[in-house]
């Protein structure tokens, strides 16, 4: 039957700021150092922007590229591209310049913004740009004009206030374009639509148990997934966005604290860097703290030691292709009478899909079969619904690829207890098979953080000829001690299978994506350089 045009709204995350614009207009919305934007003023931005940008011919489908930190402009443009129809594409501020140009020229980019701190990272590749009409200058911290364009607040200023027509009429209408980090090559385009984006960041206000009173501190880059949605799902409470340009473990903790936040995401990396800041243990918190983390596996280790700090995590799981997060580790009332350390470790799995996602499972990667909630025979998690990717732009192949049988491959290697959780015991890629005898990288890794010296540690496969292959172990030790290979070793042999235990210690700094996620996988390409490993 026809659906009355009563019952029905397309849904777009755009509508969450007029929405808490009227019922909020003078709370602060935004804080940017000493700037305060009330709702009624962020709005107002946001609209001057949209409307700025149809006067200079960006018109529905149009892409629009950023390059900024997690600064007011950044925020503002997860309103106004896709409120016009366009298309936003935020980049990593990490990239090198040829990769920059790579994702404006693949993603037809029409328009540039760029922050002047970071035009050293386009200025080389200017020539190269194929497609776009202008740029614009985000002049946040320097006040000069590097590149070819308009100035950002003065572009602000010639657009008008009054709100434009949302330009959304289908909601799987494309509304932004995030790329992968490009492990295997050339970074994908990632393709999100309006309605995954507004039902997942309903999704993370459920998980997070975020209201209107929510203050969220921006330590997650919102060039990753958007802010896994939280550039939208703060705005939908009428919560407070606390803008942060470098993430510094002092910074977080003089915001935590001046600006009473109670929400923040952060990959494991990042917890790291909290927990090991020397004032963290003399914190004295105004108020409860909720930290969502992902990115990579937390070892139980840091989630007892960041809860120690007396924040609460709440351990979520997903990729770039499913908006983020998927699944919630969901806190069951039966773990209230574990220990401490019992409960890190029954937190540190990945859980149950989100009720905005529905569906996960773990299956078999050949018979395509879920497998036994045995909690030991591992699969592919698998995911579909309403927040899953549109696809890769522009690559058919791969995405048939990523959709094969029906579901998204998420590459990730998991088990499923008994209790329906799941938890991932590797990578395809991470997994090391010795001798015949499969051994989680994840595993090991987790029995290392628990060695009172090690701050880091990353575990992948390096070459042996006797086994095939063996563990591999680069650690970064903790500021003022000095492990030795051997303790280590010993250590993973006391509390291991002996045969999982690293052959080799490396003590190294970690290399890091700009999320702060491990690239493990740099480490193995370079014990694997010139040589062939299978994975089965």
């Amino acid at each position: 039957m026809k659906v009355p045009d009563v019952c029905h709204d397309v849904l777009s995350p755009v509508k969450f700021l007029s929405r808490s614009a009227a019922v909020y207009p003078e709370k602060v919305a935004v804080v940017h150092g000493e700037k305060r934007f009330s709702y009624r003023e962020f709005q107002e931005r946001v609209n001057r922007l949209a409307n700025g940008l149809k006067a200079m011919g960006i018109v529905k489908g149009d892409k629009v590229a950023f390059l900024c930190p997690n600064i007011p402009p950044m925020l503002e443009a997860h309103y106004a591209v896709p409120m016009i129809g366009a298309v936003l594409v935020s980049i990593n501020v990490r990239l090198a310049p040829g990769e920059i140009s790579y994702i404006i020229n693949h993603s037809d980019s029409k328009a540039v913004f760029v922050d002047t701190q970071l035009a050293s990272s386009i200025l080389p590749v200017l020539s190269e740009l194929e497609e776009v009409r202008f740029f614009v200058n985000i002049c946040d911290a320097t006040d000069d004009l590097p590149l070819p364009g308009r100035e950002y607040e003065s572009f602000l200023a010639e657009g008008s206030p009054s709100s434009p027509a949302i330009e959304v009429d289908d909601e799987y209408q494309l509304a932004t374009i995030n790329y992968t980090s490009g492990t295997t090559g050339r970074p994908k385009g990632v393709m999100y639509h309006h309605r995954g984006a507004y039902l997942n960041a309903l999704g993370e206000i459920q998980e997070a148990a975020m209201t209107s009173d929510a203050v969220y501190l921006w330590t997650l880059p919102m060039f990753h997934c958007n802010g896994w949605c939280f550039t939208w799902a703060v705005t939908a409470v009428g919560g407070t966005h606390v803008c942060l340009r470098q993430v510094e473990a002092g910074t977080i903790f003089r915001l935590i604290m001046a600006e009473k936040v109670s929400h923040l995401c952060a990959a494991p990396t990042i917890l790291i860097m909290m927990v090991s800041y020397p004032e963290a243990k003399h914190l004295q918190l105004h108020r409860p703290l909720t930290i969502l983390t992902a990115g990579a596996p937390p070892s139980p280790t840091v989630i007892e030691q960041i809860e120690g700090l007396g924040a609460t995590i709440i351990h979520v799981y997903g990729l770039t292709e499913v908006y983020g997060p998927h699944s919630v580790c969901a806190r069951q009332g039966s773990w209230d009478s574990l220990g401490r350390e019992e409960l890190a470790r029954i937190k540190s799995r990945q859980g149950v899909a989100y009720v905005t996602a529905l569906y996960m499972d773990v299956m078999d990667m050949v018979t395509m079969e879920p497998v036994p909630r045995d909690g030991k025979t591992m699969g592919e998690i698998v995911m579909r619904g309403n927040n899953v990717m549109l696809g890769y732009y522009k690559d058919q192949k791969a995405t048939d690829d990523a959709f094969r049988g029906g579901w998204f491959h998420s590459g990730d290697l998991a088990v499923i207890h008994p209790d329906g959780y799941v938890q991932i015991m590797d990578r395809g890629k991470d997994i090391i098979i010795s001798g015949g005898e499969n051994i989680s990288s994840i595993e090991l890794e987790n029995v290392i953080y628990r060695h009172p010296m090690v701050q880091e540690v990353a575990v992948v496969s390096s070459p042996d000829p006797k086994w095939g292959e063996v563990p591999k172990a680069f650690v970064t030790p903790k500021p003022g001690t000095n492990p030795t290979a051997e303790e280590i070793i010993d250590f993973c042999k006391a509390n291991l299978a002996r045969f999982k235990a690293p052959k080799e210690v490396v003590f190294c700094d970690l290399p890091k994506t700009a999320t702060g996620k491990i690239t493990k996988f740099t480490l193995r390409d370079r014990e694997w350089q010139g040589r062939e490993r299978k994975v089965n």
